[in-house]
């Protein structure tokens, strides 16, 4: 564990209240101290769920720890039991709980109560929230869930989707709709609107669909094992993924009603002459590994971008993630420093991103566009409309929020191109305002000069323009012609040809950096 400003997964606790908030009749009893109870507001500020998530907690403060915390936890237990009567109680300790050893699941098991209690171990200084949910949802199976007679119709359970996750409600709601299509029933979807008793049922499907392998893949592996239950491989991310796997649920099932394509309109799109400009485009990867891995083979093989690079914040996924990315001729990142991932980024210099929200912020640092793929997201991100990432709508989904970015990116680097315009120039006003009047802006005495000289590059002589000039290494000074003319170049690779120019003024002992110096750079690193 160590002090971050941003962090990509959080302690395993988190994890498990994410299992515990996507159930109903299940409610969870975390030893904590006060100040970690500000995981409720995950899930009613960024989710924006309208009820607090079912956890009780036993606040201890820093008085107590000279007596029985132990006795908190107890009577914590007894309230939450009485007060909201549940199916089952889950219990844990936080991180910093862990810490005093109290032991909650003895403790809870010794308490005589008449529901199932599932005692959750938790090794929060060496696994993280993934962690967490995986294993809280393996021992809800464990606990709960035993053999019995299979339905008589082809059944399967969809296991997976839990509170906080990206776009988990929507995309079960798409897996849902496919496979009622195929004419097969979804016996129990958990643990997402799943209660105890219905983890109870979960042995009479004759198979399961796993949606997300880092939430479920254990549970699983578990049911495999124990129910005789085989589980999907694929993930449905895409429409070629899609197909396969509703291939690989008819091996599985038997079904062979066929499924209407015709509303999936993402791969016609991106063949589309109007798609054609995207072709090429180098994107970086970054997230979960179950989303990207997805996400690179979309990029790739539907889209027709080139992918420059991927990685992934769990380690869990690192061996499927090495193994994809040696097939693109890349060699994967696997951190959960985003520092790290931000110079990863910086040196690929690619023309657009798929990541996390941490990526979205590193996007605006470095001027490059992005797009969100994967957890851990902003409110932003749990929209109220429709908005899979799975299955046909899902691919449609794709296709618009990777694609806008870029053409959002192609309208800036035209207004870029046309700024000396008499209608775009920095001097003019807004132009939808029904006049031009001028602009009080910094930069108008380079307008002035480039009019002046009849043309968009002022002569050496007008000073360097203040706006947009990031600190320079060792004293190179850019004049303002050589500034005008870098806006010219598409703003995503903008920064690229600007570390170039100046590395090669350093090694070539230039101390002002002219549009001749631009052009020799640019022909410099071609060779």
């Amino acid at each position: 564990m160590k002090l971050a400003v941003w962090t990509y997964e959080g302690p395993p606790h988190v994890g498990a209240m994410r299992v515990a908030t996507a159930m109903n009749g299940l409610h969870m009893v975390l030893h904590a101290p006060q100040g970690d109870t500000y995981a409720d507001l995950l899930f009613t500020m960024i989710e924006r769920r309208n009820h607090r998530p079912p956890v009780s907690y036993t606040t201890f403060q820093a008085r107590d720890l000279g007596a029985d915390t132990s006795g908190l936890f107890t009577s914590a237990c007894h309230d939450a039991f009485n007060r909201f009567q549940p199916q089952a109680l889950m219990v844990a300790a936080s991180c910093t709980a862990e810490l005093i050893q109290d032991d909650p699941g003895g403790l809870a098991e010794t308490m005589g109560l008449s529901v199932p209690v599932i005692a959750l171990e938790l090794p929060s200084y060496q696994r993280k929230e993934n962690f967490g949910c995986d294993e809280a949802f393996l021992q809800l199976c464990r606990t709960l869930a035993k053999p019995m007679a299979r339905t008589e119709r082809v059944t399967c359970n969809i296991i997976g989707p839990t509170a906080l996750g990206f776009r988990h409600r929507d995309d079960l709601a798409e897996i849902t709709a496919l496979l009622s299509e195929m004419g097969i029933e979804v016996n129990v979807a958990a643990p997402m609107g799943a209660s105890p008793a219905d983890i109870t049922r979960m042995g009479a499907a004759h198979f399961n669909v796993l949606l997300y392998p880092e939430t479920a893949e254990s549970a699983a592996r578990w049911c495999e094992k124990e129910l005789g239950q085989p589980f999907t491989k694929t993930i449905p991310i895409g429409a070629n993924a899609t197909r396969a796997f509703i291939a690989e649920v008819r091996a599985l099932s038997g079904s062979t009603i066929p499924v209407d394509e015709t509303r999936m309109r993402q791969p016609w799109w991106a063949a589309s002459v109007d798609s054609t400009y995207l072709t090429g485009k180098r994107v970086f990867l970054f997230g979960d590994g179950t989303h990207v891995m997805a996400a690179a083979r979309v990029a790739r093989d539907e889209m027709g971008f080139e992918v420059c690079g991927m990685g992934c914040y769990n380690r869990e996924q690192a061996r499927p993630l090495r193994a994809l990315a040696k097939e693109f001729g890349l060699e994967a990142l696997i951190t959960d420093d985003y520092l790290e991932v931000e110079a990863a980024i910086e040196e690929a210099a690619p023309e657009m991103i798929l990541g996390t929200q941490m990526e979205r912020h590193i996007g605006k640092r470095l001027g490059i566009p992005c797009a969100v793929i994967s957890a851990p997201v902003h409110v932003q991100d749990f929209p109220a409309r429709y908005s899979p990432q799975m299955g046909f709508e899902g691919a449609n989904v794709l296709f618009d929020t990777w694609v806008h970015p870029l053409v959002m990116g192609l309208e800036e680097h035209l207004l870029h191109m046309f700024r000396d315009d008499f209608e775009f120039h920095d001097d003019a006003g807004p132009s939808h305002h029904g006049g031009h009047a001028p602009r009080n802006d910094p930069g108008a005495a380079a307008a002035h000069a480039a009019a002046d000289e009849g043309g968009s590059m002022p002569p050496p002589s007008t000073p360097p323009s203040p706006l947009d000039a990031p600190a320079l290494p060792d004293n190179i000074i850019w004049l303002t012609c050589a500034e005008r003319e870098l806006k010219k170049i598409p703003f995503f690779v903008r920064g690229k040809a600007r570390r170039n120019t100046e590395k090669f003024a350093i090694e070539k002992g230039i101390s002002e950096i002219t549009v001749d110096t631009l052009y020799e750079a640019k022909a410099h690193y071609a060779r």
